[in-house]
């Protein structure tokens, strides 16, 4: 809902403050050659030589909007009545011709209308002239989700054009992978160019989740190739547009097939992998069976063929990389121990420096798996200070709120969370009696949970990361021997096993994990009292950790997340109390730093995640 309170038709600046009433006595003000005279005295000599004294009331005119807006109400002195279907707007024909170019036009010219005691405006409805002819007495109006679509026409139509720009405001804040396509359309029908200009931004700086809804499937030919042709369009490989291009026909294959060229045109097929073109694209019937789609397969295989130093001689608009336009991030921290579980969630805004509240979780939750996949953030599991959970929670920052989807098969608490592809594992953790070494895997398409392979390890407060297509579960605490653990297990979702690689330096549980650069940091956690401050990070392809500089506090059950090349280490406890700090590790450097501002207040055990700065 957004709500217009505005004197734009009634006063010069509506974005200033309304400054005191004035005034000023001629008579007192020296006239001096040296001296500027006030701005609200009048340069004239006629007015100066009579000694008056100018006034200026900013109330004044809001004062008499309200005495007419009452007339109005009484049906006093209106002169003219707007008829709608069945509803009857009495009015006065001054006020609405001095607010309304329309009105103006109607009431002054050689029209019918400009002698009518009424008037018929059949393009608009009852309720919504109603609403707007109350804004031109008022200047306030509500715009809300069910009312827009038919306020922003005929706020064009009276040419109200305060009400048609709040109508743009609002539908720009509620843009979401599921509706932009819409308010795409929506704008472009109404010449609305900037919102035009920002959902098109919008649908190509989302597009991996836009293509997951139905209004991509209902685009038009020239749409998707609009669309998919962007340079602008943000995806993590080019697989995607192939795959949505492929979905987009199958959806209707029979009216779309002899499309499939002219979509192929605009898939940057050469930016694919050697691979994903000999098993995914060669292989896809509606390729083998259209001769030119094979020739853009064929071009593409060239392409690989050549010596990387030479690919740049072929110049198509296929070769030419994306450049998409990178979207603001924030970093959102979600619930945690503060010293109790809590439902409270807050988002760091890296560009501003500034901490701000979004939506509560649903309920406390404290020792959940947190993380970022589809555009939204998932709390996975936890505790509540009562019970461990099985629930799951995810947010929509787009529209700051928070919903529940399929819960685990377990109970979990200090589990491990991580994005592979397409899927989010839930690691280890502890169900209540004891650690776990069992690991679900969850599939956002189909709302389902089911198992894979269990670790060699149980593991509670475990720390895990993804790096080159494998997920590794770091440390952690194995209650049956009541031990830290130093290990670490990788595994393979391709084999669906795990398998122990090089043990860390020291024993962590609890240790804050995340991963820069291809390379998996682990950075303070505990060996029984024990809190450390010390980071190590391990190569994959050298199968070994090796220290980097200490953080300035020792941290353990904290957040961490990466973004621009830094990684960051959130919150978390020293052993005695909870920390609010916030601090970055700069590889270049090799240099930890503190962020100039804190939390609201401490937590640990926090959920950590980067997500798309909401509108």
């Amino acid at each position: 809902m957004h709500l217009l309170h505005t004197c734009d038709v009634l006063t010069p600046d509506p974005m200033t403050p309304p400054p005191p009433v004035v005034f000023w006595c001629l008579s007192s003000v020296q006239a001096s050659p040296a001296s500027p005279r006030p701005a609200c005295v009048a340069d004239s000599e006629d007015d100066a030589a009579g000694g008056g004294m100018f006034s200026f009331n900013q109330t004044h005119m809001r004062k008499s909007f309200q005495l007419m807006n009452e007339l109005r109400n009484k049906k006093m002195l209106c002169d003219v009545q707007l008829v709608a279907g069945s509803v009857e707007v009495p009015a006065h024909r001054v006020v609405l011709a001095s607010c309304s170019p329309y009105f103006c036009a109607m009431f002054t010219g050689d029209m019918s209308e400009s002698k009518a005691h009424q008037v018929e405006i059949k393009e608009v409805d009852g309720h919504t002239l109603r609403k707007l002819v109350d804004y031109i007495y008022t200047a306030e109006i509500e715009v809300t989700e069910d009312n827009v679509q038919v306020l922003l026409p005929a706020a064009s139509l009276l040419q109200l054009m305060d009400v048609r720009q709040v109508c743009c405001q609002f539908l720009q804040s509620q843009l979401h992978p599921t509706n932009c396509l819409g308010i795409r359309a929506f704008a472009d029908l109404h010449t609305c160019t900037q919102l035009l200009n920002q959902a098109h931004a919008y649908a190509e700086q989302h597009f991996t989740d836009v293509v997951q809804g139905e209004e991509f499937l209902g685009l038009s030919l020239q749409q998707v190739c609009s669309l998919i042709s962007s340079d602008k369009l943000t995806v993590s490989t080019e697989e995607k547009v192939f795959e949505a291009m492929i979905s987009w026909i199958k959806y209707d294959q029979p009216a779309r097939l002899e499309l499939m060229p002219k979509l192929m045109e605009h898939v940057r097929l050469p930016l694919l992998s050697r691979d994903y073109l000999v098993q995914i694209v060669e292989e896809e019937a509606l390729i083998k069976n259209n001769n030119t789609c094979k020739d853009f397969l064929i071009e593409a295989m060239k392409y690989h063929l050549l010596p990387a130093d030479q690919r740049h001689l072929i110049k198509t608009d296929r070769t030419r990389p994306r450049t998409p336009v990178s979207i603001p991030k924030v970093m959102i921290v979600v619930g945690g121990q503060a010293p109790k579980a809590i439902r409270s969630v807050e988002c760091y805004d890296f560009q501003e420096d500034r901490w701000y509240q979004v939506a509560d979780l649903p309920s406390k939750r404290c020792r959940a798996g947190v993380v970022s996949m589809a555009g939204r953030v998932f709390a996975v599991g936890g505790f509540n200070s009562s019970l461990r959970e099985r629930s799951v929670d995810v947010y929509d920052g787009a529209r700051d709120q928070w919903s529940p989807v399929a819960s685990m098969q377990e109970r979990r608490s200090t589990l491990g969370a991580a994005v592979l592809g397409d899927v989010l594992y839930a690691v280890g953790g502890f169900n209540g009696s004891i650690g776990l070494s069992t690991v679900e895997a969850y599939n956002y398409k189909s709302n389902e949970w089911l198992y894979v392979a269990s670790m060699n390890t149980r593991r509670s407060s475990v720390g895990v990361g993804v790096v080159d297509g494998k997920l590794y579960a770091v440390g952690g605490y194995d209650g049956a021997s009541r031990q830290c653990l130093s290990t670490v297990e990788e595994y393979d979702p391709a084999s669906d096993q795990w398998c122990y690689v090089a043990d860390m330096s020291t024993r962590r549980s609890g240790a804050g994990v995340g991963v820069l650069a291809g390379q998996l940091y682990a950075a303070g956690g505990h060996d029984g009292p024990l809190v450390r401050k010390s980071v190590e990070v391990y190569n994959p392809q050298s199968n070994s950790w090796k220290l980097v500089c200490d953080m300035n506090m020792c941290r353990r059950n904290a957040g961490v997340c990466a973004i621009n090349g830094l990684l960051y280490v959130i919150g978390g406890d020293d052993g005695s109390c909870n920390l609010s700090s916030v601090e970055f590790y700069n590889p270049t450097t090799d240099k930890w730093s503190l962020i100039p501002t804190n939390m609201s207040n401490g937590r640990s055990y926090a959920g950590v995640a980067v997500i798309d700065k909401p509108l």
